[in-house]
């Protein structure tokens, strides 16, 4: 009996010691050593980072030299190719980095103040990387673009910029838009309720949003009325069948968008005279017609042709000061006065198109202040440009239609409203 209990006694200590022994045996749990960031193929997080952006005036040699490059490292920068790196495409107030050694255990006897590498980011898709440790190399690297298709709406309390802002979305919807719909809607005359629903690409450079790609579709409500617009172009078998002019922006029932004539030549604070017959001029305190609208705006703000057509007539007139005037076809004319200056290169007999700067606002001739005084005429007669009624574009030829009711099908779900 003594035995069996001895054996037992000797087995217990021999199963104790192994217990003991596997616990020994198991690692102890660790932290993950954290995985060293890249950047362009180089681990950044190896290296220590200066943060800097380019100065007024900054060469490429003189950023370096800033940076604590060597004279060699200078030097080689000088020889670059157009093909490597355009010198001449630095930008004041871009942003690089310029990459150092660390200084720890492993630095005896390197120089941690000069540099190994110099990231150059000229946009948030683009980085050139200089390579310094030996011989002078450059890298260059475009990120992908991701897109994303969005949906989204906005009410107007003020105006569409400050509805946009006010949501955290794209500002450049609002340019786009004022483009679209440049023909249908005065956007300075949007009102309180008014509102906007868009399908649109959005673009990302990684999860970071750089801009929109094409607006598919749009519906916006002013005046009481929703007002559509359709990207549609036609497929690539039939383009070379059809004008150019197929592909734009058109309502649903195919008509285009795009009229012959813009709502206004400018983008105008406010409206400071009316057309009419019977005006106290603010200068000579007469009663006599103003056959124009003067829209108030800073000087220099350039002034556009409302529509393709050729300049007729370009000198100083009178009290209309700098005056340009343009015949857009047999039926109209427009002309714009008191201008600070003209579009660089344009003379009288050239052919301009629609949007297109021909001058820039300003106070010459009998004027109060920086305006412009905006004239149309029908056939030879005044007629005032706030009640211009323009002819659309060439619409959706008949056969297309099939087609282009096909693309509304698809968009018009993520546009259509309850309020229709």
């Amino acid at each position: 009996m003594k035995k069996i209990v001895f054996l037992w006694a000797v087995a217990m200590c021999l199963l104790a010691a192994c217990t003991k022994g596997n616990q020994n045996d198991t690692p102890e749990e660790v932290s993950e050593v954290p995985t060293p960031r890249y950047c362009c193929g180089v681990p950044v997080d190896s290296f220590r980072i200066d943060t800097l952006q380019v100065r007024q005036g900054e060469t490429l040699g003189g950023l370096m030299t800033r940076a604590g490059a060597t004279s060699r490292q200078v030097a080689a920068v000088s020889c670059l190719s157009k093909e490597d790196f355009d010198v001449r495409s630095l930008r004041v107030g871009k942003t690089y980095w310029v990459l150092y050694p660390l200084a720890n255990a492993d630095s005896a006897g390197v120089d941690v103040s000069v540099p190994r590498y110099l990231f150059y980011f000229p946009s948030i898709q683009e980085t050139y990387v200089f390579h310094l440790s030996d011989s002078l190399t450059v890298s260059h690297e475009i990120k992908p673009v991701r897109t994303e298709k969005k949906q989204t709406q906005a009410v107007i309390e003020s105006s569409l910029w400050n509805a946009l802002t006010e949501q955290s979305l794209p500002i450049e919807l609002a340019l786009e838009l004022s483009e679209i719909y440049a023909w249908t809607i005065d956007f300075f005359g949007l009102q309180k309720g008014d509102s906007i629903r868009v399908y649109y690409d959005e673009q990302f450079v990684d999860s970071v949003r750089i801009g929109i790609g094409r607006i598919y579709a749009a519906n916006f409500y002013h005046g009481r009325q929703w007002l559509e617009a359709f990207y549609y172009e036609p497929p690539d078998s039939l383009k070379a069948q059809y004008d150019p002019s197929v592909s734009g922006y058109f309502d649903g029932n195919g008509k285009s968008l795009r009229k012959a004539f813009l709502k206004a030549p400018l983008n105008y604070k406010r409206i400071s005279s009316h057309f009419t017959y019977a005006r106290k001029h603010p200068i000579y305190k007469t009663v006599r017609p103003h056959t124009g609208v003067d829209y108030a705006a800073p000087m220099g703000t350039p002034v556009v042709a409302i529509g393709d057509g050729v300049v007729q007539f370009k000198a100083y007139k009178g009290g209309g000061g700098n005056t340009i005037k343009i015949k857009h076809n047999s039926t109209y004319t427009t002309a714009y006065l008191h201008l600070s200056g003209y579009a660089k290169g344009l003379a009288v007999g050239q052919r301009v198109k629609q949007g297109q700067v021909i001058g820039y606002v300003g106070s010459t001739g009998s004027s109060t202040g920086p305006h412009l005084d905006f004239r149309v005429w029908k056939n030879g007669t005044p007629v005032n440009p706030l009640k211009l009624e323009s002819p659309p574009a060439t619409p959706i030829p008949d056969g297309l239609k099939a087609d282009f009711q096909r693309i509304v099908g698809v968009y018009r779900p993520f546009i259509s409203s309850e309020k229709e």
